[in-house]
């Protein structure tokens, strides 16, 4: 989670390419989504608490895009 939110405070601010840095946070959201997945499919974490995380980076995703 950590390094999706590093790359989208990156992608906020001002960059020479910005959709290429909206390619890279969608990569790493995506990685991250899976990765939450598959800890609460094995019990590590509580469902909900990965869909309240998921929830919560794919709103911040979606800002991002929106601002582009």
């Amino acid at each position: 989670m950590k390094k999706f939110v590093v790359l989208a405070q990156k992608t906020g601010r001002a960059s020479a390419n910005p959709a290429e840095d909206v390619a890279e946070t969608e990569t790493a959201l995506r990685n991250m989504i899976k990765k939450l997945d598959t800890a609460a499919q094995k019990g590590i974490i509580k469902k909900n608490t990965a869909a309240r995380k998921k929830s919560r980076m794919q709103k911040l995703f979606n800002s991002l895009r929106s601002a582009q």
